[in-house]
């Protein structure tokens, strides 16, 4: 393919970038690409069917990069729906690796924050062309669902990747270039200065990627690091490398066509219980790490990568407070939907349901915590009753480790909605299994060790609590102590809804109030929603805000006298 310049990159994607900047200030809703699979298969997009082409074609096969450094080929991804993939992956020597890396960063670096940030956007227009080829890799190393390895592996991780770039465009700008300095001396001559002020990288980064969400969670880092100057190290879950290895192709593909070097961008993939990421983390050449993970990990990297800036998103216990609504119906929809979607294998599906054992207010009438919690019960066996629909929403269940805690669950307390299993007849290796909920009595005192603690994975907690006031410290609490990525709540009350809102406020936690329509307190969007807050124990970075990308590089001055 004939080589890009920066002027046609620019004028190609300064629009894009433009309404990207535009858009954040804003907090409105904007997407340049389309959720539809339909909307795919022209100028130079894949349709549906070339997409799953070019999935099939890579069964089996060794994904070669081209990289420097590469001593073995690994691989042993195995589908959540039962196939085995096949596909091997460069295993890398660090010690050759990383020197080849830094190698071009300083053209990477000399290129400029507007440039560096239309490469970026030209690989996102790269990836997003293969939309459809992506959705089935994201499908079947998570376990998603099609449509929503579609939406949130594809046009959703897209955006989120495009959002990092114009933060990172943004704080790069805020300062310019050159600068003229004049300081009156009174009768002597002025003191006058010409300055240059460069952003400059802080090394290489180091992106750890996650088995349920490779490039929703993996992308945001990745371009962040790269549109601020930085080489960008991926690390895929070894259950989730095809995306990600898809998407360092892309990268190095571009970089090759824009002239710069190949290596800014490249995969490790590990062979099995190798531990690669602790090894690298440590290395001095590695100096950003993004990481989406257990809780266990993340608070090892903060402590132990210190040479390193290292952003986490880790584990939470989600709340939601449940003391009144307005529509009752549509508050039992909207949580059974969030209950169920996926499996509740995300980090923002909500665990605990803390409801007055007194009962609530409704639009029906007063409701007791029993019914309430059999309604619920009902309504996602409604949801979930038709097995075609099950599947779509539900997927698979990504590892076995959440199958057990999905079976021990029902041993905490009484079971309000026992999970079934559903049977996948295109994909009969599939594990497909229904949410479980499980009543709990908030005022013993074991139930605080199993709700304040996470079970990653389709179960919830019904916690009855002896008044909104009890909710509402105990939601303080569980934030405080075990952090949240979100919190929900339902009330017509206005004092209690200012006391959630207060706690949010306190303990830095994102809330979503009386939800009853097509927006579920699971689901976030680029360009106005925060994912998560950095500012309790679930996560300490935000996707995205300035300061994901602010301390990724550093402004370096030069001073001459005029």
């Amino acid at each position: 393919m004939a080589a890009l310049t920066a002027h046609e990159l620019i004028a190609r994607h300064r629009p894009t970038l433009d309404q990207a900047l535009e858009t954040v200030r804003t907090r409105a809703y904007w997407s340049p690409h389309p959720e539809h699979p339909k909307a795919y298969g022209e100028h130079g997009s894949l349709d549906a069917a070339a997409g799953r082409a070019a999935f099939d074609a890579l069964l089996g096969t060794r994904l070669d990069l081209g990289q420097p450094g590469t001593d073995d080929w690994v691989g042993g991804e195995i589908s959540p729906y039962g196939i085995d993939l096949g596909v091997t992956y460069p295993h890398a020597d660090p010690d050759v690796l990383l020197p080849a890396m830094r190698a071009g960063q300083r053209e990477w670096r000399e290129a400029g924050a507007e440039v560096r940030a239309v490469v970026c956007l030209e690989i996102l227009k790269r990836i997003s062309d293969r939309t459809h080829e992506f959705a089935h890799a994201v499908m079947h190393t998570s376990g998603q669902a099609f449509m929503m390895a579609f939406q949130a592996g594809g046009p959703h991780a897209q955006d989120r990747g495009l959002e990092a770039v114009a933060y990172a465009y943004a704080e790069q700008a805020r300062t310019p270039d050159t600068a003229g300095w004049t300081k009156p001396q009174g009768r002597r001559d002025p003191l006058a200065l010409t300055k240059t002020f460069t952003p400059v990288p802080r090394g290489i980064g180091l992106v750890i990627g996650c088995n349920t969400f490779p490039t929703w969670n993996g992308y945001p880092g990745l371009f962040a690091s790269l549109a601020t100057g930085n080489a960008v190290l991926v690390k895929p879950h070894p259950r989730a490398v095809l995306p990600l290895a898809l998407t360092v192709r892309t990268a190095r593909q571009v970089l090759t066509e824009t002239g710069f070097d190949p290596n800014l961008v490249a995969l490790t993939a590990e062979r099995p219980g190798e531990g690669v990421a602790k090894t690298l983390a440590v290395r001095p050449e590695i100096r950003i790490i993004d990481y989406t993970g257990s809780t266990a990990f993340g608070d090892w990297l903060e402590a132990n990568a210190r040479q390193a800036q290292v952003f986490t998103e880790k584990a939470g216990v989600n709340t939601v407070v449940v003391e009144s609504t307005g529509d009752y119906q549509g508050m039992l929809a909207n949580l059974a939907f969030s209950l169920s979607l996926y499996s509740g294998q995300m980090c923002t599906t909500p665990q605990n349901l803390l409801i007055p054992r007194d009962g609530i207010r409704t639009d029906e009438g007063p409701k007791t915590y029993d019914e309430v919690v059999s309604g619920l019960a009902r309504a996602v066996d409604g949801l979930l009753g038709d097995d075609t629909r099950a599947n779509g929403l539900l997927g698979a269940i990504v590892n076995p480790d959440v199958t057990a805690r999905l079976e021990a669950a029902a041993g905490l307390g009484e079971v309000a909605l026992a999970s079934r299993e559903v049977v996948n007849p295109d994909f009969p290796g599939a594990v497909v299994r229904t949410p479980v909920i499980v009543k709990l009595d908030g005022t013993k005192p074991d139930t605080e060790a199993v709700c304040l603690n996470e079970c990653f994975g389709p179960v919830s907690f019904a916690v009855a609590v002896d008044s909104p006031a009890d909710a509402v410290e105990l939601l303080r609490r569980t934030v405080r102590e075990k952090g949240a990525m979100t919190v929900g709540a339902y009330s017509t009350d206005e004092e209690v809804e200012r006391a959630v809102e207060e706690v949010c406020l306190e303990e830095a936690a994102q809330l979503s109030l009386n939800l009853t329509g097509g927006v579920y307190v699971n689901q976030t969007a680029a360009f106005s929603d925060f994912h998560g807050s950095g500012g309790n124990p679930a996560a300490n970075a935000a996707l995205t805000d300035g300061a994901f990308v602010a301390n990724r590089f550093r402004v370096v001055e030069v001073r001459r006298e005029s």
